[in-house]
């Protein structure tokens, strides 16, 4: 539950997150649920999560469990 709190209070914050498979991921958080988080990214080619891929905006939304967090850090 304590990386619900933390993502909740990083809401419509620009962060870097790291998982326990140690990727690291920047964006904004845009919604928390009790299974999820929720990434406004910048697309860059590398993240293509977006339900309006390929025609979409400017930007992607990268899901993430809350399972795999290990560290927010506000950015």
């Amino acid at each position: 539950m304590d990386a619900y709190y933390n993502c909740l209070r990083c809401k419509n914050k620009k962060v870097r997150i790291l998982t326990i498979h140690g990727q690291q991921y920047e964006g904004v958080i845009t919604d928390v649920d009790a299974n999820n988080v929720y990434l406004r990214t910048e697309r860059n080619g590398q993240i293509k999560t977006s339900a309006f891929y390929p025609y979409g905006y400017g930007n992607s939304i990268l899901t993430l469990s809350l399972f795999t967090l290990l560290a927010i850090a506000l950015i």
